[in-house]
Parts: structure tokens; sequence; C-alpha cells
């Protein structure tokens, strides 16, 4: 019998092969970024900024050892016309609309690689994620409340990612919003 790709998978399949998992927090996420962002840098032209997002990029929490990367670029290109350039990079486009492209890097037919990734594609000023960063990696106490909530969701949506971000997304705007109040005009376009 003929092994199914991974784009043939459905999202139940999915879910199954590449259950959520955190893990304390490790000190080499930085370096996996920080290769990962040379590559990119060298191949993709029109990068505007690139930034490590997400769980990985707060010292000192529980994440998913996956690096969520955002890359933006300017107003004038064209989302798509970087897909194929970025696919030569080991990404797989996994959703796509008119202002984002997200891909993912490390995903194998026999689960997760070694290094994990999640890039994110969208025009500059679409960053609400530096925010939110940015906003835990100096309040601690709330990095701290973030982690907890992700540890009690967990085991109850192991296998389904969407009702595990919708449940952290009341949180996340909270303090996504507190984050522009605080660091407002930190990423504003030059």
């Amino acid at each position: 019998m003929e092994q199914k790709k991974l784009t043939e998978l459905s999202l139940d399949e999915l879910w199954q092969l590449f259950p959520i998992t955190l893990t304390a927090h490790q000190e080499c996420w930085a370096d996996w970024y920080k290769e990962e962002a040379e590559l990119l840098k060298e191949r993709v032209p029109s990068i505007e900024r690139i930034s490590h997002i997400g769980s990985t990029a707060i010292k000192g929490i529980w994440a998913k050892p996956i690096i969520d990367i955002l890359v933006e670029i300017p107003r004038e290109e064209k989302l798509v016309n970087l897909k194929s350039t970025i696919e030569k990079c080991g990404y797989i486009c996994m959703a796509e609309n008119d202002s984002r492209i997200d891909f993912n890097k490390g995903y194998t037919l026999q689960g997760f690689a070694e290094r994990v990734f999640h890039l994110h594609l969208c025009y500059e000023g679409d960053n609400d994620e530096l925010y939110f960063r940015d906003y835990l990696q100096t309040n601690v106490a709330i990095a701290k409340e973030y982690e907890r909530l992700k540890l009690g969701l967990w085991k109850q949506y192991e296998h389904d990612r969407n009702m595990y971000t919708f449940q952290k997304g009341d949180f996340i705007k909270q303090y996504t919003q507190k984050g522009k109040q605080l660091f407002a005009g930190r990423y504003d376009n030059k």
C-alpha cells in the first residue's frame, strides 16, 4: 500500500501524528531561531522584519517545542510571490489568505523532526504577536500565568490544536492589548 503524503492526511490524522506536547524552556531554541532566521534572510528577498515569537521566545515557561517565526514583508510585495521560495527552504504551506501565509517545517510522516518551525508570512505592521511576546518577556508573573493556562489545556486538547488555540484566545487578546499600550509605536513602520 502506498504511503500518504502529509498534505493528504486528514486533520484528525495530522492531530494524532502531531499531538500538542509541552516541555520546559530549552536554551537551544534561541539558537535554532537564529540559524533559521539567517537561512531565511539569505534566501527570501524583501524581508522587512523577522522575529522569534510564541512561547519558545519567552524564557522560563513551558512551550510546544516549535519555533514560531514572524516574517513581515513590505505592503507593496505580494505574499504569494514568496511562497515557492519559502517552500524551497523546506517549508510546507499549511494555510493562506490575502493577508497571511502559514508554513510548517519539521513535520514528517514519522512525526516531528528534531527541529520544528512555524513560519507566519505577513505584511509589515501585522505583528500583534510581537506585543504579546514583549509583554510576557517583561512580566514574569503574567508569563507564568500563561504557562499555567497552557499546562491546564494540554492533555484535554492534546489532539485538537484548534480548541487548544481557541481556549488561549481571550488571554492572548488581553495581554496583546496591554503590550500595545505599554510599547506603543515600538514596531511602527519606518
